[in-house]
């Protein structure tokens, strides 16, 4: 019986450290964002098609440059008229982010350093046919309607808006992480009156504008 129960503690004790390695290996952690305080919080934000890359020795673990063939821009015209390569940081552990080549349309956003677009895993850059439809629409033209709005994470009830500009996002408790429901079809958007609420626009059927404590 020793050695079935040796083996067995020895299979478990595998197991635990098979789940444990990749957080020690992961130095980058990123507090999770709706993609709204993405985009406001973003220097640019552009649809893009990664075409090339290449390694630059910038830095202890070096920079990876990454040609994109750009097909739209949301965001960032004051800051550069047309986006042709991408940094990020070559290791993930530092933040760096790796796009496929040739392969997908990604939305990428980033900030603007001394004419150069950065970027990282704590940007949202996500593949274009994994958005919604409201992501999509919110990244045209929508989340820029909210930029003055607040986005409050509710991560333990209960919760309350402290002020008429803030929508409170349940995701973290409604649907385990992100991105939940009011990450993929709703946008905090301010109203007439000056108040901010989550709203839903996806298609002349199913406009509906719900008050800040609904998910």
């Amino acid at each position: 019986m020793q050695p079935v129960f040796q083996q067995h503690l020895v299979g478990l004790l595998l197991v635990v450290s098979s789940l444990q390695v990749p957080r020690l290996a992961e130095g980058c952690s990123c507090a999770l964002t709706h993609p709204q305080d993405a985009f406001c919080n973003s220097d640019i934000v552009i649809r893009a098609k990664v075409v090339g890359k290449k390694m630059l020795s910038d830095g202890p673990f070096g920079t990876m440059r990454y040609t994109v063939k750009q097909m739209k821009m949301y965001k960032g015209f004051d800051k550069v008229q047309h986006v042709q390569h991408i940094y990020t940081d070559a290791s993930e552990s530092l933040c760096g982010v790796k796009f496929d080549i040739n392969k997908y349309q990604y939305l990428i956003t980033g900030r603007v350093y001394e004419g150069k677009v950065y970027t990282g895993l704590c940007n949202f850059n996500e593949r274009w046919e994994r958005l919604s439809l409201a992501q999509k629409k919110g990244f045209n033209h929508r989340y820029q309607l909210g930029c003055s709005c607040r986005i409050k994470p509710c991560h333990y009830l209960p919760c309350f808006v402290s002020s008429k500009t803030e929508c409170l996002w349940t995701d973290m408790l409604s649907h385990f992480g992100y991105p939940g429901y009011q990450s993929r079809h709703y946008a905090c958007i301010q109203q007439k009156e000056g108040y901010c609420s989550w709203y839903r626009g996806m298609t002349a059927r199913d406009k509906t504008t719900i008050n800040t404590t609904d998910p």
